[in-house]
């Protein structure tokens, strides 16, 4: 019982601190905004945020419970003379999404490389002079071993 507890504090813990993380990038490269601003509609700029949440909130849970999340073979077992359809339907739906995420990465990149452009001005009105390319191998370090313990210790098939 305190195991499963455990488990599901942790597994929490660990799921808000990835969706915090990821709001904050949404939030400081300023992306919601910039998209209200180039279309003209920043009255709409609540909506488009409730919407970036709800899109995360929706891909977290077809992931995590894609087990339940089987739509196209629940379909096909109790509608087998639509297969072809149900088959054009996603295809649809699937072309539409990548052109809507690669539209929402390619916007996020270059929102980011034109936040990366503000550190060299960070770090001269911080007088941040000596030790930066340390920091930047610390972060390098870090993510390596991250990355070498969730690979050597198989936490990727544990899923």
């Amino acid at each position: 019982m305190m195991r499963n507890f455990f488990l599901i504090l942790t597994g929490g813990s660990y799921g808000l601190l990835a969706a915090a993380g990821v709001f904050t990038v949404l939030a400081a490269v300023g992306l919601v905004p910039r998209f209200a601003g180039r279309t003209h509609t920043a009255k709409y700029v609540l909506i488009y945020e409730e919407m970036v949440i709800f899109g995360t909130l929706t891909g977290c849970m077809l992931s995590v419970f894609s087990r339940y999340c089987q739509f196209h073979a629940w379909w096909q077992q109790r509608l087998p003379q639509y297969e072809r359809l149900l088959d054009i339907i996603g295809m649809s739906a699937q072309a539409v999404f990548g052109l809507f995420a690669g539209m929402f990465v390619g916007c996020l990149a270059l929102a980011i490389a034109e936040m990366l452009d503000s550190i060299p001005i960070l770090t001269r009105r911080i007088s941040f002079r000596h030790g930066l390319g340390l920091a930047i191998i610390g972060m390098a370090a870090g993510k390596i071993c991250g990355s070498l313990l969730y690979f050597v210790t198989e936490l990727h098939r544990t899923a």
